[in-house]
């Protein structure tokens, strides 16, 4: 069995082509969607700002063999957030991805000197 590593993909988009019932969902529920909502999971968390409504972004935990890299998780997050956009009626364009592997990420820890 390969070596799994946890990803975490930040997937960045532009709305396009919204329709008018789209635009006014998206509007209404735009407060749960803010700041507070911006968490990773695998099922991926949608944040955008509501003025302008140009851009979004979603989050997701990405679990894959390590030797498929980080290009195979970022494939799999832009796939999960085209499935979920189309699904819930959004027009989207230039996906483009930020991944770090929790895996390889280093931590700088302040020494007790430090603190």
């Amino acid at each position: 069995m390969s070596e799994q590593h946890t990803y975490r993909v930040i997937v960045r988009g532009t709305w396009d082509g919204l329709t008018e019932e789209a635009r006014t969902r998206l509007l209404a529920e735009a407060a749960d969607h803010g700041m507070a909502s911006m968490r990773f999971s695998e099922e991926g968390s949608l944040s955008y700002e509501p003025a302008p409504l140009k851009h979004f972004s979603m989050r997701y935990v990405v679990v894959s063999d390590a030797a498929d890299g980080e290009e195979m998780a970022a494939a799999l997050a832009e796939d999960r957030a085209e499935t979920a956009l189309r699904g819930l009626g959004y027009g989207f364009r230039d996906l483009r991805s930020t991944v770090t592997d929790l895996d390889t990420m280093k931590i700088n820890r302040k020494s007790a000197s430090r603190r």
